[in-house]
């Protein structure tokens, strides 16, 4: 039985994702990639073995060799098609952004999609290299004929899209894990374009490095990515706080009932004092009377006694002609009448 002491600690979930930052062993894996990258150029436009290699799997013709996989590697291959790729993985980015507060997620695919479309489609156009399908002359390199295959855009995009989950991880485990699928991906997504045809085995080898480089680039990029970040949420939050300003509420004076006791405020209102018959106006003498109360003339003060009944004396029985009032006194005929009418 194990002691607490001997427990293996548990991988926590970091409340906030780690920024990446460029190390040496990041950097010291860029530059090698960056040999790699230029040692395929200057091979394929020297005309070297790599183009030999190409000529050799191009004429050996895999998808005539295997033909029953054609239709499942056509659907496959989209994996490494663009517009496909980059929706799903936004999608999946999308619900990182709102569970975690932050738009870097978002920032980091659409960094990483900007300099794989610029620095690959900077390389297609340059180079201009005809695809296998489209070659001229056997052994030939095929290059600055016009073409934009080299490198595989379908391979370098595998590369980036799913890369970056695995860049964007907030744990080891996790990582790792998505490094190899994303690695699983990207190769089989190359190996699919040399079995149909559409690239050589050197354009998809120049995608995979081209791909990798974008990666290992994107530390660079993450205090850009950080500030922009932090200036979209706050134009965010001040959009918002003006659409939910509070409304502006002007305060309603409080009505003042009839015969309400002065207070020490209403005491320094004056008021112009009534003029006296035979007196001559204007003699500037003043009262003191409430604010906003009207002024009544003095009424004497009676009893209760004094006052005027509100209901009328008398019986409130409407008059029956049949009846006798309760006040006229009963004689021997009434008393006869009464006990035959009952």
């Amino acid at each position: 039985m194990r002691t607490d002491d001997e427990l293996v600690p548990v991988e926590e979930h970091p409340t906030k994702p780690v920024r990446p930052r460029m190390t040496r062993t990041r950097l010291g894996i860029f530059v090698a990639t960056s040999v790699v990258y230029a040692a395929i150029v200057v091979g394929v436009v020297t005309t070297s073995w790599p183009v030999r290699f190409d000529w050799q799997v191009m004429l050996f013709r895999p998808y005539k060799q295997w033909p029953e996989i054609h239709a499942f590697l056509d659907y496959f291959v989209v994996l490494g098609q663009r517009g496909p790729t980059a929706v799903a993985v936004a999608a999946w980015l999308g619900w990182c952004t709102y569970k975690h507060k932050t738009l870097r997620p978002l920032l980091v695919l659409g960094t990483s999609l900007l300099l794989l479309n610029v620095t690959v489609g900077a390389a297609k156009l340059g180079m201009g290299r005809l695809g296998p399908h489209y070659a001229t002359t056997v052994g030939s390199n095929e290059m600055f004929a016009g073409g934009d295959i080299f490198p595989s855009g379908h391979t370098a995009n595998a590369v980036v899209t799913w890369g970056v989950l695995a860049y964007l991880a907030t744990t080891p485990r996790a990582r790792r894990i998505a490094s190899v699928a994303a690695a699983m991906l990207a190769l089989g997504v190359g190996m699919t374009t040399v079995y149909l045809g559409t690239h050589w085995m050197s354009d998809v080898t120049l995608g995979w490095t081209a791909g990798l480089l974008v990666l290992l680039v994107l530390p660079w990029f993450e205090p850009l990515m950080a500030r922009t970040d932090a200036w979209l949420l706050g134009l965010w939050q001040r959009l918002r706080g003006r659409r939910t300003l509070a409304p502006v509420t002007v305060p309603v004076a409080a009505s003042v009932p009839l015969g309400a006791p002065r207070g020490p405020v209403d005491d320094e209102l004056p008021v112009r004092e009534p003029v006296a018959a035979g007196s001559r106006p204007g003699a500037g003498a003043s009262v003191r009377v409430p604010d906003g109360r009207p002024h009544l003339a003095p009424r004497p003060h009676t009893a209760r006694s004094e006052r005027t009944p509100v209901t009328p004396t008398g019986s409130r029985r409407p008059p029956h002609a049949d009846r006798l009032p309760r006040t006229s006194p009963l004689g021997p005929g009434a008393g006869r009448g009464r006990a035959a009418g009952n």
